[in-house]
């Protein structure tokens, strides 16, 4: 049975990772910093990952573990605190393999190709991409130079239980979503929701990063990872439109917020602002189990556990 680590455990993305990890009998960590439940069956581990201190000593009794998954690392100290503590340089390595989740953000959004694999090197410069791409640079080195076990995601949008419904400003995310569409009001989208992406459920996430750990293929790369379907923005809207029960009769009014207007007043926004295609042929070919759930699918769950469906 592996054992297996989550940093983070109680948010959307960590949590679903949490309880797939679960239900394939994983023995499972999480470390949190003791602010919300954890998933069932799970054993807590209480810190805050950015006072090293409290970091180490609730890790220092833990088991070896075939496998850490980082989804609450966003800066370089966070990335070199991983190396330290799970692969010291004068003593045995404690984690078998180490997955750290990045973001498609860190890749620039301007003049960039409509498809984007892990060749594309131009980078955005905010301070959220900032601090990814600082991660992502100080573990392929030491990956390289060490020969470590790490793996690198770059996931896309990610939907599903856990999380608010949205893909994009102005209801990104957006809490009055379901209401909104029931009382037919009209959606404010940026560039009126024409951008593309490929939306993605958070298990089909969770699969991929735990499949990671039994992959040798996968040691010191990175990866983008994104769901099975290129649609539109507003198509994400629009379906959910059509599954909520009971349905929406007439079809939702899309208009179009100003993308010069809307950066004005949020810069670090930008990333939103594109085309955000990626291609998983490495990832494919690395032996990574792809996100395939259909995104109408994913919406229906996501919506079933909201209570939306009938």
């Amino acid at each position: 049975m592996p054992t297996t680590l989550i940093l983070g455990g109680s948010g959307f993305v960590s949590g679903t990772i949490a309880r797939t990890a679960l239900a394939r009998g994983d023995t499972t960590f999480v470390l949190t910093r003791g602010k919300r439940e954890v998933p069932a069956g799970a054993t807590p581990l209480v810190a805050d990952r950015n006072d090293p201190a409290a970091f180490a000593t609730a890790l220092a009794d833990l088991p070896f573990c075939d496998a850490v998954i980082d989804c609450i690392g966003f800066t370089a100290d966070h990335a070199h605190q991983d190396l330290q503590t799970f692969f010291p340089e004068n003593a045995a390595p404690r984690a078998g393999h180490l997955v750290f989740l990045s973001s498609d953000f860190v890749c620039s959004a301007v003049d960039r190709p409509l498809f984007i694999d892990e060749s594309f090197d131009r980078f955005d410069t905010f301070p959220y991409a900032l601090g990814k791409r600082a991660a992502e640079v100080a573990l392929l080195d030491a990956a390289t130079k060490r020969q470590l076990p790490i793996t690198i995601l770059r996931p896309c949008h990610i939907y599903g239980p856990g999380s608010l419904l949205g893909c994009l400003p102005l209801h990104g995310r957006d809490p009055q979503l379901l209401t909104r569409l029931k009382n037919g009001e009209p959606l404010k989208l940026i560039g009126g929701g024409y951008f593309l992406q490929q939306p993605m459920l958070a298990s089909d996430l969770a699969t991929a990063a735990l499949a990671c750990s039994a992959l040798p293929k996968t040691r010191g790369h990175l990866y983008h990872i994104a769901g099975p379907e290129i649609i539109e923005s507003r198509t994400f809207y629009r379906l959910i439109a059509e599954l909520l029960a009971p349905p929406i009769s007439t079809p939702i009014t899309l208009h179009e917020a100003s993308i010069t207007d809307y950066l004005k007043e949020h810069p670090d926004h930008l990333p939103f602002c594109c085309h955000r295609v990626y291609s998983m042929e490495k990832a494919r070919a690395h032996g990574i189990p792809v996100p395939a759930t259909p995104v109408r699918e994913g919406l229906r769950q996501h919506l079933q556990a909201l209570g939306a469906l009938s």
